[in-house]
């Protein structure tokens, strides 16, 4: 079985952190180091000043980005997290500045602090900027990995449903059911061979497909449930009641049967213990509901088809079918999809 892997979270090396801060440092009290004037106390202060601003400012874009804040993120370079951040970063700035000024009093604090803010604003646009890139390479990688996923699971549902669809049990209780119907001479065995013969055309069809419209999909299951009522006779009864404006809808192939099927494995179904079987719309939903009366020993079952069924809706619409089990009924509901899907 296909299992979806943990996301990697969103990480920036401390190393890189630290290591480009320093560096910033370095950089920046150079011009000091060079001047023939160079007074090390000076040199030190520009040094602690750059670097634990370039520091704190990091750290602050960093843990304010939604992959920490759960919020969610803009994808326009100009968003409010830049101002704020910018903001930010003009008050740390004075404020180291200023514990500067007060060791170091002789510097001419105005032209000082404005130099520093300049190069906190410098500092600061261009971290965020480097880190905005980061996470949105971060974002389409998450994307990528996440539709991979899902066209897997796609697929794997896809596999099992062709498993389910050339379920030799069927075959086998279709061929004897046609066995006896042909040595009892009954007029409908001719009907019951085409049935049969459109039941297995349509699977071969249809299973490249990942949608079909609702009317084909219960053209599918008219043919399926013909051929078991031809086996089970008044012991089931399946019926629908769908506005001729849901037709157009769409639904992943063989759905319907997929369901019909699974009523039939997990309960009785007899003459005296008829199987009812209701299919109609509730809102956005497509409703399959049966009255519920459990086998003891279920009919061989891949126990599939309900996760099939999942797989195959999360991949076209991210949201779950619904289950509901009572004492009397078991109840399914399924999105109802209005267009066809694109991809």
């Amino acid at each position: 079985m296909f299992k979806p892997k943990k996301q990697i979270p969103f990480e920036i090396s401390g190393r890189l952190i630290w290591i480009s801060s320093i560096s910033l440092g370095i950089l920046t009290s150079i011009p000091k180091i060079v001047d023939h004037h160079f007074v090390l106390a000076e040199g030190i202060a520009d040094f602690a000043v750059t670097s634990g601003f370039a520091l704190l400012i990091w750290y602050y874009n960093i843990y304010s980005i939604p992959a920490y804040t759960k919020k969610t993120g803009s994808k326009k370079v100009l968003s409010g997290q830049l101002f704020r951040g910018l903001g930010v970063g003009l008050i740390l700035m004075f404020f180291l500045s200023s514990i500067q000024y007060y060791i170091l009093s002789h510097l001419n604090f105005g032209p000082q602090i404005l130099m520093y803010e300049v190069r906190g604003i410098l500092i600061n646009l261009t971290f965020y900027m480097f880190i905005h890139i980061l996470y949105q390479t971060y974002l389409n990688q998450q994307f990528v990995r996440e539709l991979e996923r899902s066209m897997a699971a796609n697929l794997e549902a896809q596999y099992e449903l062709l498993k389910q669809q050339v379920n030799p049990h069927f075959l086998f209780n279709s061929l004897n059911t046609l066995k006896y119907m042909v040595e009892s001479h009954d007029e409908q065995s001719s009907e019951f061979i085409l049935k049969l013969a459109d039941f297995y055309r349509f699977t071969l069809g249809s299973l490249k497909l990942k949608v079909l419209t609702l009317k084909e999909e219960l053209a599918i299951m008219e043919s399926y449930v013909y051929l078991l009522k031809a086996r089970f006779e008044e012991g089931l009864f399946v019926t629908q009641s769908l506005g001729s404006d849901s037709y157009d809808t769409y639904i992943p192939p063989f759905t319907l049967q997929l369901l019909v099927e699974n009523c039939i494995k997990h309960n009785i179904v007899s003459l005296e213990k008829p199987l009812y079987i209701a299919i109609y719309q509730e809102e956005d939903y497509l409703v399959i509901e049966n009255n519920l009366q459990e086998r003891k020993i279920p009919e061989p079952s891949t126990g599939m088809g309900l996760k099939n069924i999942n797989q195959r809706y999360l991949h076209l619409t991210q949201k779950n079918i619904i289950v509901t089990a009572t004492d009397e009924k078991f109840i399914i509901k399924l999105p109802i999809l209005y267009e066809h899907p694109n991809n």
